[in-house]
C-alpha cells in the first residue's frame, strides 16, 4: 500500500506507475490522479495543443481508404453512432460499463449489424474485451 501525495488516499502499488528513480521502484502520485494532470497540462498548454493539431490524424488517408473498402459493415456502424451523437438519438456515457473509469470512454459493438445497440467502454477494457473475444459480430 502506498499515499498518493496528490489525493492523499491510501491504495495498492498496482495503482502507481513504476518509476525507478523513486525508492519503492512507482511515483508518488497515482495513476488516476496522474492522468487528470496530464489532461490539464495538455488543455491548458498552447504549445502542447499546437503540437497535437500539427501531428494531426496517425492514419493515412489512403489506410482510411482501404479500411472503409475492406470493413464496411463496421464503417457503417461506426458512422451510424457518430451520426447519433451528434443528432441527440445517443447520450455518450462517461463511465466504462465494466470498470467504472471514466478515462477515454469508447462505444463497443457486440454486433455490427445492430449499429446504434452499443455498449461504453473505457478504452481498457475495450481492447480487453477484443482480446479475449476477437473481432464483434458481422465485422
Amino acid at each position: 500500500m502506498k499515499v498518493c501525495f496528490k489525493c492523499n488516499l491510501s491504495k495498492p502499488l498496482s495503482e502507481f506507475y513504476k518509476h525507478s528513480k523513486m525508492a519503492d521502484g512507482h511515483l508518488n502520485k497515482c495513476k488516476i490522479c496522474t492522468r487528470t494532470d496530464v489532461k490539464t497540462h495538455r488543455r491548458n498548454n498552447d504549445s502542447v495543443r499546437e503540437y497535437d493539431r500539427k501531428r494531426g490524424n496517425r492514419q493515412s488517408h489512403e489506410y482510411l481508404k482501404n479500411y472503409r473498402k475492406d470493413n464496411p459493415v463496421k464503417y457503417k456502424a461506426h458512422n451510424a453512432v457518430t451520426n447519433a451523437l451528434r443528432d441527440g438519438k445517443l447520450v455518450k456515457q462517461s463511465k466504462c460499463e465494466d470498470c467504472l473509469s471514466d478515462f477515454h470512454v469508447e462505444a463497443h459493438h457486440d454486433d455490427y449489424s445492430l449499429p446504434l445497440k452499443i455498449r461504453w467502454l473505457c478504452a481498457r477494457c475495450h481492447s480487453l474485451w477484443h482480446e479475449q473475444h476477437g473481432e464483434g459480430l458481422n465485422g
